[in-house]
């Protein structure tokens, strides 16, 4: 009967050891499996990683594992990274830890490690990106009323072409060589329409306006109307003046002749 309550009690503290040892396995997976976060940077400037270390926790890189940590009382150590030499610390009001001057190579895994109480682990997946160039008109044709607009290729640039809201065309490139390029022609029922350019990319967006090109009925507008004007007035000006320079050279030239043989007659009657 003894015997019996032994094995009794043996099975029964087995049977706890295993329940504790189930539970500290699966809060331990649950914690390596925490779910990524996928954030974005803008070149040049700050992100944080919005995990809060109020005492003591360590930022992880990567294959280069722990980069900055903190420990209570202490100010954050920065390891010895060039990189990141300067630029990662941990923000005293937000007590989240920040990196400044954001580079292209910046990108990658980052991991949280707070253990203020017990040990949470939040990794956030960084993407940078440069600002997007302001797109430029680079054509202006008032003789079909187009014009051609476009902007620097980089990471994940659209270019898109807009009638007021209206979307009309829009290109992207994976490459980044070659300049995004639109092409709008102006339909004369659509002139008084307002046109846009807009570069974009998952952080920043520029836009310009569309110049127009030309008049309602299809000729050139009245800024060129203007210049076309003015360069006539200025070539029909100079003609003028070198006509009136050759006249007169003409009329100088006859006139000194004349005088020449007047002269030398006066001489030869003089003689005689």
């Amino acid at each position: 009967m003894n015997h019996l309550l032994g094995w009794r009690r043996l099975a029964r503290l087995t049977f706890i050891l295993l329940y504790f040892v189930i539970n500290v396995l699966c809060a331990s997976q649950q914690t390596v499996q925490s779910e990524t976060q996928q954030v974005k940077g803008i070149v040049g400037q700050s992100f944080s990683f919005q995990e809060r270390v109020i005492k003591s926790g360590n930022l992880l890189y990567g294959e280069l594992g722990s980069i900055a940590n903190v420990f209570p009382g202490k100010e954050g150590n920065i390891t010895l990274e060039k990189r990141f030499e300067n630029r990662l610390h941990l923000n005293n009001v937000t007590r989240y830890f920040t990196l400044s001057a954001l580079q292209i190579d910046d990108a990658g895994v980052y991991t949280v490690e707070n253990i203020d109480e017990e040990k949470k682990t939040t990794t956030f997946e960084l993407t940078v990106y440069n600002s997007v160039s302001k797109p430029q008109v680079t054509e202006c044709d008032s003789s079909s009323c187009s014009v051609v607009c476009s902007v620097d290729n980089e990471k994940e640039v659209t270019l898109t072409l807009y009638r007021g809201e209206e979307i009309l065309n829009q290109t992207s490139s994976p490459d980044l060589i070659t300049d995004l390029s639109l092409h709008l022609e102006v339909e004369v029922k659509n002139y008084n329409s307002t046109y846009s350019c807009v570069a974009s990319n998952p952080v920043s967006n520029e836009t310009v306006l569309v110049p127009k090109c030309c008049s309602e009925d299809g000729r050139a507008n009245d800024a060129d109307s203007g210049e076309m004007t003015l360069g006539v007035l200025i070539i029909a000006v100079f003609c003028i003046l070198v006509a009136s320079g050759l006249v007169g050279l003409a009329i100088y030239l006859r006139k000194s002749r004349n005088e020449h043989s007047q002269g030398r007659r006066s001489e030869q009657l003089y003689k005689n």
